[in-house]
């Protein structure tokens, strides 16, 4: 009896397999190339950038492959080191800073903190730590820092606005509303400025900006202002005259008050009173040059 063979059948059948592979594969790569075609038609990149993002993504995905061998391998300082080495050899490393938001301070300052990164590659930056130094600065109060690829450190500053002036038995320092001290100033570019002065003065700017607050056409008419005893404030009006406060935030809170009333009735400021003591509220004691005995006026007199 004669055999039939069917190998030719299965030649057939793994040769249509074949030219199916070939067809889908063709097919997937024709609908990938269109994919990126339609993406680098829709957003308006350059080829420069294109070729650049496609860099970062080629070096992302093999830092990526080498962190993962690494550690799976158990060895973490080797997988850092060899991604830093990877960074570094792909141009990721920093080479440039950009820092904004300073008007006051000096940049060096800032430029001396970040540059001791020069060269260091980014996956080697401690972004924390840098935040940290640079916010120790006198003049920031808090500070931002981010990494622009290839090779720039970007931070934004927030500065310290200065408020006044601290008196010192040797010199001038200004310091903002919560008496952080910024910077020596010079006499004459003190002008014009609220002068603070009195032992521990500086640590007691929240209380006297509640003061402020409290009574804000009281603030602009102060000169200067002064810290007694560790106890209580003396307020010197641009007019030279001077207001006694009492001791206690809510006494002296309540004694601010009743003295803006009385000046919008009286126009205490600016008048023949050199002195007003209201260290003992709710009466105020008035002084008047030429005038031997002090007298009197009670808050809230019609």
């Amino acid at each position: 009896m004669a055999k039939i063979s069917r190998s030719g059948s299965k030649g057939v059948r793994r040769a249509a397999k074949s030219q199916s592979r070939a067809a889908g594969a063709r097919k997937a790569k024709a609908k990938t190339t269109g994919a990126l075609d339609t993406m680098m038609g829709v957003i308006p990149l350059t080829e420069e950038q294109w070729s650049r993002v496609f860099m970062a993504l080629i070096v992302c995905a093999a830092l990526l492959l080498v962190g993962t061998i690494a550690s799976l391998a158990g060895v973490p300082a080797i997988a850092r080191a060899e991604l830093a080495r990877v960074a570094s050899d792909a141009g990721y490393s920093v080479s440039a800073v950009r820092i904004t938001g300073t008007e006051r301070m000096d940049e060096a300052r800032v430029y001396a903190l970040a540059m001791v990164q020069k060269d260091r590659p980014m996956t080697e930056v401690d972004i924390d730590q840098l935040r940290d130094d640079i916010r120790g600065l006198d003049w920031v109060e808090d500070a931002r820092v981010s990494i622009e690829l290839p090779d720039t450190l970007a931070i934004d500053i927030v500065e310290r606005v200065p408020h006044a002036v601290l008196e010192k038995p040797d010199r001038l320092v200004l310091i903002d509303k919560s008496g952080h001290e910024l910077a020596i100033i010079a006499p004459q570019n003190a002008e014009g400025m609220l002068r603070v002065s009195g032992p521990g003065a500086a640590k007691r700017m929240d209380n006297l900006d509640t003061l402020f607050q409290t009574a804000p056409a009281i603030e602009a008419q102060v000169k200067a202002v002064e810290w007694v005893g560790n106890r209580r404030w003396n307020f010197t009006f641009d007019s030279g005259q001077v207001l006694a406060l009492p001791e206690g935030t809510l006494r002296s809170v309540k004694a601010i008050e009743d003295f803006a009333k009385l000046d919008g009735q009286y126009r205490l400021i600016g008048g023949k009173v050199t002195s007003f003591d209201m260290r003992n509220p709710p009466r105020i004691y008035m002084r008047e040059p030429g005038r031997a005995d002090r007298f009197e006026l009670a808050a809230g007199t019609p």
